[in-house]
């Protein structure tokens, strides 16, 4: 017998038509299906389509009572994967700007808070826009609110704060504000899917579904633990913004200059005598992996005021101190160049006495090889060999450590901690003993590390062959790690043939790597550098 539909025109038994759905008597008469005398009705069953056009409602749990059956919820659906697929491009670029700076996309500061605002908005997209798209909850509207806030707080200080707005360029402007669009959105988007499967429930099942199924209180507890900790992840940016737009308003000693073509600046200060026509040597300072404020400056500022030397330059390489980070990739000749491009900005002609600790002993020789006739003295602190450049700056280990440090950086958990319970003051994190810790200098370490064994190393034999024959030099090393690296002895003994003209080789006995730390290391040094400043003069 065929199926008998609500919209039909009732018929009888013999298949006639009933007017009004009356019987003759004009009483009404529900219709019943003809059953056989042999057994059940052969009434067909409804389908998933049919009875959706049943008069009775369906069960909450039905697959059919889903918000996805209202249009808007779909485009809504479809908006938030052509955003993920946006995002994560531009997250790939910005991973691929933090080994090459990309035609217009350079920035002058480290890049690495680009990165970890568009990893959180890739992150944030698939949790709530895919995962867990269908499971709108209160929960997730309170978080995604909290954390709207936090990035229009970010947005507010970004454009605030000239320095960070210069570090960060147009692309990390550009990202953190597509972070907060992202967060408005998802508040938007949570509540149509909540008001859409509201309606649905109350259409197809005739009141408002109240109760949750275990699966949904799983999926409702583990958006609410991955948001919650994305909160607070942007928590922790925040306080470094703050921290970072504090550490701005030191100003640095000296002045800053444009190099390579305007496309970052450099902080240079000259100490002393500003008589530029004197034939005295000013000594130039190059620092080792920290800011040179912090390590050797301050030594020979104290020569400086016991009358030992007239005047002393120092600089702090890109990344380092109130330098910019330059475009990658970044070798030591480029920095030699930035070097004698900042100083003849500053009308500071020399001549030179080069005195460098560690990796600056690489800088120093090849600034020496470039500038022959002003050099006239190079004074090597325990530094680095060019044949020990994988062992202490390459490896694709250390490289790998370098990038997972940066891209962490911006979370600033050890600034932050060190700000709030270590008493660490802005001149700490921008030049001393916590600068390590900022993302610019993390980025210079891993520009380093990229091009060691290509590029700088290649550039440093070559400024051996050049030769500065007639260069006096000096050798000072630690004699700790003399005794702890048999390797280490044995090329800072070769570091003797630099130039023709030895003066001498001090191994200080008890002086660490920073020789100037002892006693003995700061009267040989004090020493050895009046002996060139004789032989210069």
């Amino acid at each position: 017998m065929a199926t008998v539909w609500p919209w039909k025109k009732n018929f009888n038994y013999d298949g006639q038509e009933q007017g009004d759905g009356g019987d003759s008597n004009g009483q009404q008469q529900q219709q019943r299906p003809r059953e056989d005398h042999d057994g059940p009705s052969n009434e067909q069953q409804p389908d998933e389509r049919t009875r959706l056009l049943q008069p009775h409602y369906l069960s909450p749990d039905d697959p059919a009572v889903s918000p996805y059956n209202l249009w808007t919820v779909r485009a809504l659906s479809g908006l938030s994967l052509f955003f993920l697929l946006v995002t994560f491009v531009w997250w790939i670029v910005l991973l691929v700007s933090t080994f090459v700076s990309p035609p217009m996309m350079y920035t002058r500061g480290s890049g690495f808070l680009a990165f970890s605002y568009a990893a959180l908005t890739v992150a944030y997209l698939i949790v709530v826009g895919r995962l867990f798209f269908a499971i709108p909850s209160q929960p997730l509207s309170i978080w995604g609110a909290v954390l709207a806030i936090l990035l229009l707080v970010d947005t507010c200080i970004l454009l605030a704060v000239p320095r960070i707005r210069v570090e960060e360029g147009w692309a990390g402007i550009a990202t953190v504000i597509w972070a907060t669009v992202i967060a408005l959105y998802t508040i938007i988007q949570n509540r149509t899917v909540a008001n859409g499967k509201r309606e649905e429930e109350q259409r197809l099942t005739g009141r408002e579904e109240t109760r949750r199924s275990l699966c949904e209180w799983i999926a409702v507890l583990a958006e609410t633990v991955i948001v919650a900790v994305m909160v607070v992840a942007t928590v922790l940016l925040t306080a470094t913004l703050i921290l970072r737009a504090r550490d701005a308003s030191l100003s640095p000693p000296g002045r800053k200059y444009y190099v390579s073509e305007d496309k970052y600046q450099v902080h240079l200060a000259c100490v002393g005598n500003t008589n530029k026509n004197t034939t005295t040597p000013t000594i130039l300072l190059e620092g080792d992996h920290s800011p040179v404020e912090h390590t050797l400056q301050p030594f020979i500022d104290s020569i400086y005021r016991d009358g030992s030397i007239n005047k002393y330059c120092y600089w702090d390489r890109p990344g380092y101190g109130w330098s910019d980070n330059a475009p990658s990739p970044f070798s030591a000749g480029m920095a030699a160049d930035a070097l004698s491009e900042a100083l003849s900005q500053a009308n500071e002609k020399g001549p030179w006495i080069l005195v460098s600790a560690g990796t600056g002993g690489i800088y120093s020789r090849i600034f020496a090889s470039h500038n022959l006739p002003q050099v006239h003295g190079i004074l090597l602190i325990d530094t680095l060999h060019e044949d020990l450049l994988d062992d202490y700056i390459g490896g694709s280990g250390r490289g790998f450590f370098l990038w997972l440090r940066g891209i962490l950086s911006p979370l600033g958990i050890d600034r932050v901690a060190g700000a709030l319970f270590r008493g660490r003051t802005r001149e700490d994190r921008v030049m001393g003993r916590s600068a390590y810790q900022s993302g610019k200098v993390i980025k210079a370490k891993l520009q380093e590390n990229l091009i060691a064994e290509s590029m700088t190393k290649r550039e440093i034999q070559t400024s051996r062959r050049v030769g500065i024959p007639d260069t006096p030099l000096v050798v000072v090393s630690s004699g700790i790690e003399v005794r702890n690296s048999k390797k280490w002895a044995e090329k800072q003994e070769d570091l003797k043939t630099v130039t023709d003209r030895l003066v001498a080789w001090d191994v200080v006995e008890k002086a660490p790597h920073e020789v100037w730390g002892s006693v003995d290391g700061r009267r040989v040094l004090e020493r050895r550098l009046r002996e060139l400043l004789g032989r210069g003069e």
